[in-house]
């Protein structure tokens, strides 16, 4: 009897004891619907939200925890598609594969996750790094440090002198021959392999990097780099792995065999023709524009000694067609998907592409659609995070206007709750 009573005692002061969370919500984004409600609460229970009820409702447990976000606009976590979180700019990016180890790539990943967590971005993927990336995603599920959830491909894959090929600008005495293990790919065999090498090496997805590209150590921005053949091989044999593939590309020929080839996303896609739009929507392949990159490197492209004599005159030719592009892709009605290419630009400043997408013509509301419902049915997740319903995980995250009004709002992210933990209030 004194055991069964000592039991009774522990679970009721475990009730007791138990926290939930109360936000009080002046305004709501329901991202399914597209519209704004007004005047709720979201009760979130452990990392899930458990109720969302009308009115400011308040607990009777004294236990629980109430957070004020009445004058504030409230919505899901935004998930940005299209970061490298290893890095970020300056003018010695160039240098530091030379000079970095692993170890201080990690550190300096720890700060740029945090970063793009406190801006709101609960959820990234992840295109490509040294596989330090890798790491940095375990570590935050294992909550060893603070940062988004991450999807990531690890090393990018490329063909040899490709966007990706990491020796590319070295002596030849350094170059070697790197292959599938480091994510080079020159015929249909190796495409399986470096696949087949990233399952292994542990990522989520795989990126290619279809045509050349901005800031790569060689000439053109713009040239096809895989086969048709190759580029099927790599997406038949991600799909045995359940990965879904991710393609850089700025030139509409490498675009067109990308799409054609299986790939789900076009990471760019600057010289986009109308022939292409229409291959997208007939094969259901999403555009991740990333606006806010091309303005950074075509800016920064003028400063003298900022990016290598061979990159600068790619910058300033590729960065500043991306957001005109996007508009013409946008009206044309093909998929968009909210990406930024952050470490392009500055982690933290995500939030800038929104403003960018609605002066393309993209209604604000559809731009924070893209970067919540949209993603996650692409991460496969949409009955998970994206919205705020029931059942679903409690990315939770707060601005103090109302972004369909003032869309540069979404520029200063004042609240973050990841899984259920409050990180910036």
């Amino acid at each position: 009897m004194k055991t069964l009573l000592k039991l009774v005692f522990f679970l009721s002061a475990v009730t007791l004891t138990a926290q939930n969370t109360y936000l009080h919500c002046g305004q709501l984004i329901d991202t399914k619907s597209g519209k704004i409600v007004k005047e709720k609460t979201i009760v979130v229970s452990g990392n899930k939200i458990i109720s969302v009820k009308n009115g400011y409702i308040n607990s009777s447990n004294p236990n629980d925890k109430t957070v004020n976000l009445k004058s504030k606009t409230v919505m899901p976590g935004l998930i940005d598609m299209h970061v490298h979180i290893e890095g970020e700019t300056s003018p010695k990016s160039y240098l530091n594969k030379y000079t970095l180890n692993d170890a201080d790539v990690a550190f300096n990943s720890v700060k740029y996750a945090k970063v793009t967590l406190m801006s709101g971005f609960t959820t990234v993927r992840d295109l490509g790094g040294s596989g330090v990336n890798i790491s940095l995603r375990n570590a935050i599920n294992e909550e060893k440090i603070e940062g988004p959830r991450i999807f990531t491909s690890g090393k990018s894959l490329a063909t040899t002198g490709g966007h990706a090929d990491p020796t590319n600008g070295s002596k030849n005495s350094m170059m070697g021959n790197p292959g599938p293990k480091e994510g080079v790919v020159n015929g249909v065999g190796d495409a399986k392999k470096a696949v087949r090498q990233r399952y292994k090496n542990g990522a989520d997805l795989i990126k290619i990097t279809a045509t050349g590209g901005v800031l790569s150590m060689a000439k053109s921005g713009q040239n096809p780099q895989f086969t048709i053949e190759e580029i099927r091989a790599i997406c038949e044999t991600a799909g045995d792995y359940d990965f879904h593939v991710a393609a850089h590309a700025h030139g509409d020929e490498g675009m067109q065999r990308a799409i054609l080839g299986g790939v789900k996303t076009i990471e760019h896609g600057t010289l986009m023709s109308k022939e292409t739009m229409d291959l997208m929507k007939k094969h259901d392949v999403y555009l991740v524009p990333t606006i806010t990159a091309g303005k950074f490197v075509s800016d920064k492209a003028k400063i003298p000694g900022y990016y290598p004599e061979i990159v600068a005159p790619k910058a300033l030719d590729i960065g500043s067609k991306i957001q005109d592009m996007f508009g013409r892709a946008y009206k044309a009605g093909v998929g968009i998907a909210f990406g930024t290419d952050a470490a392009v630009f500055y982690h933290g400043d995500n939030g800038k592409e929104f403003g960018y997408m609605v002066e393309a013509g993209m209604p604000a509301m559809e731009t924070i659609q893209s970067a919540t419902i949209t993603n996650a049915m692409l991460l496969k997740m949409e009955n998970e995070i994206g919205q705020i319903q029931p059942n679903f995980i409690a990315d939770i995250i707060a601005v103090n206007n109302d972004p369909t009004k003032t869309i540069s709002t979404m520029e200063n992210v004042i609240f973050v709750m990841k899984e259920g933990v409050i990180y910036k209030n």
